[in-house]
């Protein structure tokens, strides 16, 4: 938590461009970590972890876009900022689910809206693994990845905040 502090004080030394790239490595990264778990460790992820990836996939595609043009980066700032704020909500929301505070939404349950009751369909059902959002599969330091991007899409947020804030100092 230092090292956050200290780097949120020292971000007028630091170019704009500098930051927008840890950031990109950041998501690649995120997104990296999130493939590693599901296909190598074998843990399956429920519906809200598949879409706590697309902030990180929105972040490489518009950082990508406003480094290639050198333009627009005021607004990608401001973009970003929203972005991982919405990610952090997000992520909320199922660490509530976790923790049930909140009720599962359809969200968590898009595979079960057959309205076939065919011998058959249902056989077929009953053998899809269907991972609930209350389910936690993989945890790091006893916390799981939803926590976790909790606190990392909040930090991204201010980040990219301060960045907005400070941009002509930083120019």
């Amino acid at each position: 938590m230092v090292w956050y502090i200290l780097l949120l004080n020292n971000m007028t030394q630091i170019k704009n461009k500098v930051i927008l790239n840890l950031i990109l490595l950041f998501s690649f990264f995120a997104l990296i970590t999130a493939y590693f778990i599901q296909y190598i460790l074998g843990h399956q992820p429920c519906n809200l972890c598949l879409i706590e990836r697309i902030p990180y996939f929105f972040s490489i595609i518009i950082i990508s876009f406003c480094l290639f043009f050198k333009q627009f980066e005021r607004i990608t700032l401001v973009i970003l900022s929203l972005i991982f704020f919405s990610a952090a909500l997000l992520s909320f929301y199922h660490f509530g689910i976790e923790q049930g505070f909140i009720k599962e939404s359809l969200v968590c349950d898009l595979n079960s809206s057959s309205n076939e009751l065919s011998k058959e369909a249902l056989l077929n059902q009953l053998k899809k693994v269907t991972i609930s959002c209350k389910d936690v599969t993989f945890k790091v330091f006893g916390l799981s990845l939803a926590t976790f991007n909790i606190f990392i899409s909040l930090i991204l947020s201010s980040i990219t905040i301060k960045l907005f804030k400070n941009y002509e100092k930083n120019k």
